[in-house]
């Protein structure tokens, strides 16, 4: 443990609920980005022929399901963070890694909103069903196919926004806790 570690209090850290919060949409947001790009690559055709029907109705159905997850996820998440003291940074950071961070913050809650929103829209503007799990929920925009077929282009763009969000995320994750070895992961650790 190092010094600063060892100075730290639970004051210096993310109120828990938050953090739990993090990690649980860093789970829902993996699991998302891989169905997704996996049928982005594929195309329906091509998931039919890899996967079968029943794959392709289940990737389908676990995408659209953990959107819905992601946009509960991060409604409440962003209430945490409206509702609990964001910690300082202790050491301060340089003014370029903090308005990079925050920057980087900033866009992750509004694409991370945004992303699930847009792919609601796009869904039942096609007249597919927008499902979580097994209930079908109401569609939010009325049946418009040239408007289903923009907003599923703005989702895949924005889906490619949000993966490169999260590589700078990680990696500057990875830049305090390998190379400047600060208490800036410790922040939001679970333990």
């Amino acid at each position: 443990m190092s010094l600063i570690e060892s100075h730290m209090s639970e004051t210096d850290r993310y109120a828990y609920p938050h953090r739990v919060l993090h990690w649980l949409v860093a789970v829902v947001l993996l699991l998302s980005l891989a169905s997704g790009l996996t049928l982005g690559f594929l195309g329906f055709e091509g998931a039919m022929e890899r996967l079968g029907r029943a794959g392709t109705d289940f990737l389908y159905t676990a995408h659209k399901s953990l959107g819905v997850a992601m946009l509960a996820l991060m409604t409440v998440r962003l209430l945490t963070r409206l509702l609990f003291v964001v910690p300082d940074h202790d050491p301060p950071l340089p003014p370029f890694q903090r308005i990079l961070s925050t920057a980087v913050h900033h866009l992750l809650y509004l694409t991370l909103l945004a992303q699930p929103m847009l792919g609601w829209a796009a869904t039942a503007s096609g007249d597919f069903p927008v499902q979580f799990l097994h209930w079908h929920l109401p569609g939010v925009v009325p049946v418009n196919e040239a408007l289903s077929e923009r907003l599923f282009v703005w989702h895949g763009w924005l889906g490619w926004v949000i993966l490169g969000l999260v590589t700078l995320h990680i990696s500057g994750a990875l830049y305090h806790w390998l190379i400047r070895r600060d208490n800036v992961m410790k922040r939001m650790s679970l333990l």
